[in-house]
This record gives structure tokens, sequence and C-alpha cells, in this order.
């Protein structure tokens, strides 16, 4: 590579005048149509059997994103498309990314602007020390991977800014990377670690950017990335045989709300106005579900129903909560370093059982556990049954699986606590028509325990039908009546609170209201002004 650079500056020599550099054009690929200014060429397919199905800018003119389909493996595939670099512009940039590690100075410098202003700057200053200039094209290209390696996330930087992937997932040197696409599920894309040494680096690099460390020692890690996405990685072979992995579950920076999940089909408007009752009268509510199906967004996107000026308190492993509301305390827990001592905890390790314990002191209205594993869902159901509205999320296919896990190993949950829980939604990832898609498959209510069996009384209120994928009500809710109750309402004034409810969130759906902040204002607005926003309802739908 070096030898590669001083050719470069030999050639650049020879072409200067009096000293002065002149714009040098370095040979590239011919692009398409002889228009040799474009920064990305689109290459053409060449594979037999292989189809484009669509092709869309991740940041134009740099990168693209090609989902294509073989038909002779029958799969899709994820190509990413990035500038086409040569020899000579290889082992320049080369050499300028390692007098860029020598030449920048640790320097606090605010917003993504400023910081590329500051290489782009750094950049220039190199090349006219090296006595280079370059054409605007390849000095864009240069930029381009100048600013993914040292700002982005290097490799994967363009599967990062799209939209589409939901998980990323690096299983060892030398096999692509995979993603998980909204529309076409999972499938391998273009990009992968051919060295090992490179992934190894890669993934103590990305550690740190997300402020933890990896190492031979402690080869395992769960992080927060800089974007809130959700990080699990191994290093080198000492737990995963073929290498370094990791994988990254990618967060929503504008959280999905109830009009997403309606507009999905996830739930009907009926559904989310029975959850938005339950959720502001402080009915506990625990999302069953597999990985993936997508009881987090779920959960984030039902906690908005929250009126405004509760005092909330949310725990988690990794940041994904994210709630419009003043009064929230989110508490993350954190890893320990060190040795390991007869409980078992590292130095300086805050677990979620220590950080329940702390909430409860708060006094919160409404508490939130990311996700119950262990001792803390004992914590969690203790705050039910003394009338704390809790939520969470828990790994269950069904209500029986859910139950016989939280009485056993390593849980060990009496069932008079379970029965301290109101609702259990169950969400599944189910196949509708050709596409998979999220449904919640029932929800349930837990409506106590039979004394002489000691068995869990419940009833399905709502039901999914995946026959023609509709939501069935079964005529009779618990919460419906316990609600009612508590308010001094007749089931007829509370049929009418539901229908209301269902009108106010038709009409949201119907304006496209899927900010987070908008809807919360509209919510809020109900709980202050209820005949006001009605009236507006009513006039948009005309009812």
């Amino acid at each position: 590579m070096a030898a590669m650079s001083d050719k470069i500056r030999t050639r650049v020599a020879s072409l200067s005048a009096h000293g002065k550099p002149k714009k040098v054009y370095m040979p590239a690929t011919k692009l398409a149509g002889g228009d040799e200014e474009r920064v990305t060429k689109i290459p053409k397919i060449s594979e037999e059997g292989v189809k484009e199905i669509e092709l869309n800018p991740v940041n134009e003119p740099y990168t693209y994103v090609r989902i294509k389909y073989d038909n002779k493996s029958n799969e899709y595939i994820y190509e990413v498309i990035e500038p086409d670099l040569d020899e000579d512009e290889e082992a320049l940039l080369h050499t300028v990314k390692e007098r860029l590690i020598e030449d920048v100075e640790l320097v606090n410098i605010e917003g993504e602007e400023e910081r590329v202003k500051y290489l782009e700057n750094k950049v220039h200053r190199i090349l006219r020390n090296m006595g280079i200039s370059l054409r605007p094209v390849y000095e864009k290209r240069i930029m381009y991977y100048i600013q993914r390696d040292f700002l982005g996330y290097g490799p994967i930087d363009v599967i990062m800014n799209d939209v589409d992937p939901e998980d990323i997932s690096c299983d060892g040197v030398g096999i692509p990377i995979y993603v998980f696409h909204r529309k076409y599920g999972s499938m391998k894309s273009n990009v992968r670690f051919d060295d090992a040494d490179e992934l190894d680096n890669f993934v103590v690099w990305i550690a740190q950017r997300s402020g933890k460390h990896i190492s031979v020692a402690d080869p395992m890690l769960d992080a927060t990335m800089p974007d809130g996405s959700r990080l699990q990685q191994t290093l080198g072979t000492h737990v995963t045989q073929r290498g370094s992995s990791f994988t990254i579950r990618r967060f929503e920076e504008e959280p999905y709300t109830p009009i997403n999940l309606i507009h999905f089909k996830t739930f009907n408007p009926e559904m989310m106005a029975y959850a938005w009752i339950a959720m502001e009268n402080g009915q506990s509510l625990l999302i069953c579900g597999g990985t993936a199906s997508g009881k987090t967004t779920t959960l984030n996107a039902i906690l908005l129903f929250i009126p405004p000026q509760m005092k909330v308190v949310s725990i988690e492993d990794t940041r994904e909560l994210n709630l419009p509301h003043d009064n929230w305390v989110p508490l993350l827990t954190r890893s320990g370093f060190g040795e390991v001592d007869d409980r078992g905890v590292k130095a300086g390790e805050i677990d979620m059982f220590e950080l329940l314990q702390a909430a409860l002191r708060q006094r919160p209205q409404y508490l939130m556990v990311g996700e119950v594993r262990g001792a803390e869902a004992y914590v969690v159901f203790q705050a039910m049954a003394t009338g704390k509205a809790a939520y969470t999320t828990f790994h269950a296919d069904d209500v029986q699986t859910f139950v016989n896990r939280m009485e056993n190993e390593p849980i060990n949950l009496p069932r008079a606590l379970v029965s301290a829980l109101d609702i259990v939604l169950l969400q599944g990832k189910v196949k509708v028509g050709t596409k998979m898609t999220r449904r919640i498959k029932a929800i349930t209510e837990i409506v106590g325990v039979e004394p002489d069996s000691n068995e869990l009384i419940t009833n399905n209120a709502y039901t999914w039908n995946p026959a023609d994928d509709t939501f069935n009500y079964s005529g009779h809710s618990y919460v419906y009546s316990k609600v009612a109750q508590i308010k001094n309402w007749t089931s007829r004034e509370m049929e009418r609170e539901v229908k209301r409810r269902k009108m106010v969130l038709e009409y949201m759906n119907m304006k496209n209201i899927i900010n987070y902040k908008d809807f919360a204002n509209i919510t809020a607005a109900y709980y202050r002004d209820k005949k006001s926003v009605m009236e507006m309802v009513r006039e948009e739908l005309e009812v």
C-alpha cells in the first residue's frame, strides 16, 4: 500500500509546474454512458437468473441499496452499492487514513456538520502536503470513505442508514452479513469481513463507540449504540467458533404510536381503545411473544396512553423506551468490572433487581420493566399486588407457557402473585397471505384463582382469527366491568366510552397522526376536555 502511494506522489510531481500541483486525472473505472463524473456507478446485474426488485438511494449520490431475487436459490439478496475505487484510489485512501490518525487531535466538536467540516479541512491539508490535487469526483469518493470510517459505522454504515433493516447480523469471518428486512424478511448481503483481525478490530471499535469494553478476558457484550440500537457481540473464537460476531437490533428514533400499530393491523381500533382505557385506569399488563414479535414496540406505543402528569419510572438493560412525559425517570442497568464476588456480582454492577427496589422508593404511579427474566419478576408482581400499575414483556408463546415459566426455576413466582396481573397481550409473528407480519393473537384477562383447584381463571376478551385476518370480541370484558365499577358507570356508559375512544383513534388514523408527541398531545387534550375533542372528531368524521 505504501509503495503504491509513493507511485502516486511521483506521478503528481512529474505533472507539477513551477512547484505548484495541477489537477490530476486519476484513472478510474469507466462509468455507464461515458459519464465519468458520477460518484457511484450502479453496476449491471451479471448473475444469471438474478433480477432487480428495487433500487433505493440511501445517501445519494454516494450509496444505494438494491434488492435482488435469485430464481435459482429462491432467495432475496441485499446489495450495498458504494463508490468504486481503483487501485490507486485505494492506496491514496489508505495513506490519507494513516496520516489522519497521526494528525487528528482530541477536540470536542458538537454537531455532525462541524465534524464533517473538520475532517474535510484535515484531508485537504494532507493532500496539499502530499502535492496532490484531485478532480472533484475523485475527491468526493475519498471523502465518502473518510467520513464513513471516521464518523459513521464503517463497512456497515449503509445498512445502518437504510431505514428498512430491523436486524443486522454478522456470524463470523467470511460469512455474509445478514439483514432482516421489513418487507422481504431475512436475507444475506454482499457485505462481509474476510479478515479475522479486521472483524476483531471492528467489534472492539463498535464496543468503544458504545461506551463499553470488550476483550479476551470478557468476550461477550450487551450495549446500546450511539443511535440507540441494541448491540450484542462476541470477540474472537473464545465463545463463537467462526470468529467474532455481532447482532444489532435497530432502534426507532421516532417510536411507533398506537396509530402505527392500527395501520399495520397489529391491533384494530376497538382493541386499541381497550388498551387506552386499561392503561389510563392503571390495569397492569404484560406482553408475551417470541423473539422479534414486536413486544417492546407495542409496549412503547401503548405507554403513550399514560396521563401526562403521572409519575413514570422505567427500567431497562438497554435503552429502548421513549416517552414524551416530563415526569419520567428512565433507569438503566450497569455492568460491573473485575472479579465476580461470592454473590456472583462484579464490582460496580447494578442489576434490574436493585433498580426495581430503588424505583419503588420513588413512589411511581406507573412502573415499566423492559423484560423480566429472573428475580426481578418477583418484585414486579409484588408491586402489582400492592396496587402499582406495572408493564413489562416476557418471552412466551402462550399464556400457559408464561404461567409455567413464572412458577418454575429461576423465577418461582407463587400463583397468588401471578393473579395480581390484569392483562396478557399475546403477540406473534404470523404469515398473512405471502407476507410475515405481527398480530395481537389474543388479549387475555387474568380474572383470579379458582379456590378449589388453584387454577387461574382467564377470559379472552379479544382473539385474532387467522382465517380472515380479523379480530373478534368475546362479548364480555372483566377489565371493562372493573373500570365501570371504579368510575360508577353503567355498562351502557362503558360501551359509549369505548366507542368515543375508538372514534378518536380512527380520526388520528385518518389524519395520519403518527408523531408520538402529536399523538400524546391529543390524548392529553382528551383527558382535559373530552367534549371539545369529540366535537372536533365528529366534525372530521362527519358522524
